[in-house]
């Protein structure tokens, strides 16, 4: 079977995240984070945002998402996402069970996008005592559906959301293909997030991810919370050293270029030699194709992974590693399905 598209998760680690590993493995160091690099890779971060911000390395991002979110919202509260969310439709639960309670509250949106409209309405609904009320905000940037969130499409999510005094977290699994399509970094503080989850594991890193907190008020006993979470790793610095690889060879930014383009070139050939359409616009790394059962089974068949999304569409995925070989190779592949 062919995995090339299957994900962005069954690329392995960019070579410059390796070299990062190694470096970081060399020797001795303090231990559960004091080390001087993690302490570059945060500092990395922080110069791409902009921001003087709180920064941990964590070994998911679903963990990264759960805790973030056990910051904002109490256990009789909820949080609003987009239904496609992979809070609301991948993490088993673990936003509630992280923050004993906190429930989610599925929003509307063409292509993973929040339509503002529909959260006005909620923002407008009554509080009763019967049901969770929204205490928080999450958007994902890219998109599940590949869609990347202009500046001002953000403010308007945002900002009514903040008048509430709602807080606002991001999840940035895919924020290196967000950037590659143009969206600035440091737009996140300033539109007033107050903790992203900064994507290493589909950029070409291992499995990290980095919680970044710019309200530095819920730092106050995070390396307690994410002690009792399990995602304290005593030598930090193998998580951060593939981050710290990728940030300052610039691989994080060319990878997810990379990817984007890669996508861009597969979606032009679908759409130009196959009798198929695109579901979503072609934005980050992701494309997403509409072709009945058959035709999808048959490409499984053929040996490619492809996998049927929540719309019913068929979704690919370029990464960092993905070969304009191998996307001429799909091209064909569906093409000859017709």
């Amino acid at each position: 079977m062919r995995y090339d598209f299957g994900s962005d998760n069954t690329a392995g680690m960019a070579l410059s995240a390796i070299e990062g590993l190694v470096r970081a493995n060399k020797g001795f160091a303090r231990a559960y984070g004091a080390d001087e690099v993690t302490a570059r890779a945060a500092d990395q971060i922080r110069q791409r945002l902009d921001a003087d911000a709180e920064v941990r390395f964590v070994f998911s991002g679903t963990a990264a998402n759960a805790i973030a979110l056990s910051m904002l919202a109490q256990p009789y509260e909820a949080v609003l996402a987009h239904h496609a969310a992979h809070i609301c439709t991948d993490e088993t639960g673990a936003p509630g069970f992280f923050g004993h309670g906190v429930g989610l509250i599925g929003l509307p949106g063409f292509s993973g996008k929040i339509d503002p409209l529909a959260l006005q309405a909620q923002l407008g609904e009554p509080e009763v005592g019967h049901r969770q009320p929204p205490a928080a905000l999450s958007l994902t940037q890219a998109t599940e559906y590949g869609s990347v969130y202009t500046e001002e499409e953000l403010r308007h999510l945002i900002e009514p959301a903040k008048a509430l005094g709602y807080g606002v977290h991001m999840d940035g699994a895919r924020l290196t293909n967000a950037v590659a399509a143009g969206f600035d970094l440091k737009d996140i503080p300033r539109l007033g997030v107050d903790v992203l989850v900064f994507g290493g594991a589909k950029a070409g890193a291992n499995c990290a991810e980095a919680i970044v907190l710019f309200d530095k008020s819920l730092a106050r006993r995070l390396d307690n919370r994410l002690k009792q979470a399990g995602q304290t790793s005593s030598k930090t610095r193998l998580l951060s050293g593939p981050m710290l690889g990728l940030l300052e060879s610039g691989d994080w930014e060319s990878g997810g270029a990379h990817a984007n383009l890669m996508a861009q070139r597969l979606a032009a050939g679908i759409a130009g030699r196959s009798p198929f359409v695109l579901a979503h616009p072609v934005e980050a790394n992701a494309v997403f194709v509409r072709m009945p059962p058959e035709a999808h089974a048959r490409l499984n068949d053929m040996g490619w992974a492809c996998y049927a999304f929540d719309d019913g569409s068929v979704r690919f995925v370029c990464s960092w590693a993905t070969q304009e070989a191998a996307v001429d190779e799909l091209i064909e592949a569906v093409a000859g399905l017709g």
